[in-house]
């Protein structure tokens, strides 16, 4: 009798990331929300673990989102508001294939209100003094309700930090990987999405 093996689950990657920045509430500006919030010392922090099981599926099909979960602060709502429910997206705009978007967004509630944080990266393909800037800035804007279709309420620019991605780099784990050279393959191939030209600099800090 031939014994069936079972399938193989497919490569995923996990990490946790922070990122911050001034935000303002009453504005959908998100250059005046950072401008005003960092003279007001109205600073927002999101403290992000993020899961993608798929790691092939999810850099080939702009539709397969990862998932993310973790924490909002933010003084004038609260510290440490807890965002269980978040969506994690890179895909290219049909275009312009040469920059992709990194989608953040998270769900949390404030005296029994429903807010939606949604944030993105533009990462052009190419080199230049923009490129740091394109990996590590997220424009992000607060909305009222349960997802982006909700009235904006509050705007504001968050960025990582060298700090910030040197700690997200160690934090950085593949699941499911079958070999070491899987594994290898996975980091690479995650962090060149993610990092874009800028991973060249960096991928020795994450090597086995």
């Amino acid at each position: 009798m031939t014994q069936q093996l079972e399938p193989h689950s497919p490569t995923g990657i996990c990490f946790s990331e922070t990122m911050a920045g001034g935000f303002t509430l009453g504005t959908d500006d998100v250059a005046e929300g950072d401008r005003q919030g960092k003279a007001a010392g109205n600073i927002l922090a999101i403290h992000c673990d993020i899961a993608v099981e798929n790691l092939d599926q999810f850099v080939a099909d702009r539709d397969m989102p990862g998932s993310l979960a973790g924490t909002v602060d933010y003084p004038p709502l609260g510290m440490g508001l807890s965002a269980e429910r978040g969506v994690f997206n890179l895909f290219s705009p049909a275009d312009d294939p040469k920059t992709r978007l990194m989608v953040y967004e998270l769900a949390f509630q404030h005296n029994g209100e429903d807010y939606y944080l949604a944030g993105k990266k533009e990462v052009r393909d190419d080199f230049g003094v923009d490129l740091w800037t394109d990996t590590t800035t997220l424009y992000t804007r607060l909305h009222q309700g349960t997802d982006t279709g909700g009235p904006v309420t509050g705007a504001g620019i968050l960025r990582l930090g060298p700090a910030e991605l040197m700690r997200l780099l160690s934090t950085l784990r593949v699941t499911h990987a079958a070999t070491k050279g899987d594994e290898a393959r996975a980091i690479a191939t995650f962090g060149q999405f993610f990092m874009g030209q800028l991973w060249a600099s960096y991928a020795r800090m994450v090597a086995r």
